[in-house]
């Protein structure tokens, strides 16, 4: 629920066997100056003014594009000069957004690839540079909340290919979406409610149940225990559980496999904080029934001592200021009575509370069928040590949108040990985004992403592959196990992936209205 996390992996030649350019022309070039975009455009539902449009010279020239679209939504669109080959890439935003982060252009893709024009969005609201966590914006304007519930993202989708045809002379061949976290839920929002905005989507660590996931930050906010004892917790957990999956190798294949009991740490770990990581591992719970349908994930524990604990620059910790911002600004109706981490109360009427206004933002809907039929395609992935959204709700949506069955439009893919959306003990790095366009563009099927491991200084220290799930890599019993060379895809572990919790009757079967 952070930052937007996605670039594109280098692309030397084509995107992949098969797969042409997108564009039949390549290396498009404007067809009007960069300055004759500052104006007004009256895209239906979305009038835009574009306030700014400078060249930008520099390794990669480009006209860089700033405006509003109406009432309040900022963005940038950064526009190639030279080599554009007709793909558009928007970018999700994070967390409580508020900022609009600088669009990257998908690196080292060169000319047979070509360049994709760019852009982002704030969703709607400015937070101040000192906290990124402020929802104060949300607190009487429901056309803000609207915006940046499911509004948006679309709106910009429509300005932006707006702006590109005025620009290029011609709309975009391909356009593609990249989210993690709220940008995740984002990607699931615009497959469910605008269909027909993307030919690929990527959902990554989606924040889908937001109805429960504020709730869940309050939770977790509320049993902590100290950086040391984690570090104790951490060391315990993996020597107990990172070779249930068949191999040593510093990470867990799925926590799931992993039962460890805190109790044993009795004598290090206090009894109060024997209870708080108990409660961390189950979840939230009222007499039995789950407020949310996952929980910590074991070997997640050293991320929590930033998602959970103070530290620079994040205040009291990523979840506590997620919390408290979202229940007293956020998550309530606008004119009822709101809520506070402190006061929070994990039950199952406080979670009906926040259906009303929280169901608007959920992307919880398990009718893709419009997506389907205009041939687009859609990757989700989750780490299995994500602190921030627990991967098990994804492996619940995932489960009621398929039956479990093979589809040839989705994939997902889980990614041993990673955090939310990025760091881990050993996988670090996963970027689907090549293998989205040669399955978009050229009808190759992925069928495994290499995900890496980078040390401090940035060297990949280890790759590995990930099979779309539940399909996991298995070690072929030669060779280092930091190379994905040695791994072969193998069934799952076989779990039942869907979860009874208090939040099933807000799964949509049917349409969901724009």
């Amino acid at each position: 629920m952070f930052r937007r996390l996605f670039v594109c992996l280098a692309v030397l030649g084509t995107v992949a066997a098969g797969a042409a350019p997108a564009a039949t022309a390549p290396g498009s070039r404007p067809v009007r100056s960069c300055a004759d975009l500052v104006r007004s455009f009256d895209v239906p539902d979305a009038r835009t003014q574009v306030k700014s449009a400078s060249v930008v010279s520099g390794a990669k020239e480009f006209c860089d594009v700033r405006g509003t679209i109406e009432p309040n939504i900022g963005f940038q669109l950064k526009l190639p000069l030279r080599g554009y080959e007709g793909r558009y890439l928007q970018y999700g935003c994070g967390g409580f957004c508020g900022i609009i982060d600088d669009p990257d252009f998908p690196p080292g893709c060169g000319p047979a690839f070509g360049d994709a024009a760019v852009a982002a969005t704030d969703d709607g609201h400015q937070a101040p540079p000192e906290n990124p966590f402020d929802a104060s914006w949300a607190a009487s304007d429901q056309k803000a909340r609207d915006d940046y519930f499911f509004r948006a993202p679309h709106a910009l989708s429509k300005v932006s290919k707006h702006i590109i045809k005025a620009f290029y002379g011609k709309a975009p061949v391909k356009s593609y979406f990249s989210g993690c976290s709220n940008g995740g839920r984002e990607g699931l929002l615009l497959a469910q409610r605008y269909p027909h905005d993307f030919d690929g989507i990527i959902a990554a660590a989606p924040g889908a149940y937001y109805t429960g996931l504020i709730g869940y930050q309050a939770w977790i906010a509320r049993n902590t225990i100290p950086n040391d004892k984690i570090f104790v917790l951490h060391s315990a957990v993996m020597a107990a559980c990172d070779g249930l999956d068949g191999l040593v190798d510093g990470q867990i294949e799925d926590p799931r496999l992993c039962e460890f009991d805190p109790g044993t740490l009795a004598g290090q770990l206090t009894d109060d904080e024997i209870a708080r990581v108990r409660r961390l591992y189950a979840g939230p719970a009222d007499q039995g029934v789950r407020l949310y349908p996952g929980g910590q994930p074991y070997g997640s524990e050293i991320s929590w001592t930033f998602w959970l604990n103070p530290s620079p620059g994040l205040g009291r910790g990523i979840a506590p200021e997620l919390a408290d911002n979202g229940l007293k600004h956020l998550v309530y109706p606008i004119g009822r009575p709101h809520s506070s981490l402190e006061s929070f109360e994990f039950t199952v009427s406080s979670f009906r509370q926040l259906v009303p206004e929280t169901v608007k933002a959920n992307s919880l809907s398990l009718d893709l069928r419009e997506f389907r039929r205009a041939g687009a395609k859609l990757i989700i992935w989750h780490g299995a040590g994500d602190q921030g959204i627990p991967f098990e709700g994804t492996l619940d949506y995932w489960q009621r949108l398929t039956g479990g069955k093979d589809v040839d439009w989705a994939k997902l893919f889980v990614v041993p040990s990673m955090w939310h959306c990025a760091g881990g003990d050993t996988l670090t790095d996963f970027n689907p985004f090549r293998a989205l366009v040669s399955w978009v563009e050229g009808g190759r099927v992925p069928d495994r992403i290499i995900a890496e491991g980078r040390d401090d200084d940035g060297t990949v220290v280890r790759t590995r592959p990930v099979f779309p799930y539940p399909l996991r890599a298995k070690y072929d019993g030669s060779g280092s196990i930091d190379e994905a060379s040695n791994f072969v895809a193998a069934p799952g572990f076989g779990f039942d992936d869907r979860i009874r919790w208090a939040g099933e009757d807000l799964y949509r079967s049917g349409p969901v209205a724009p």
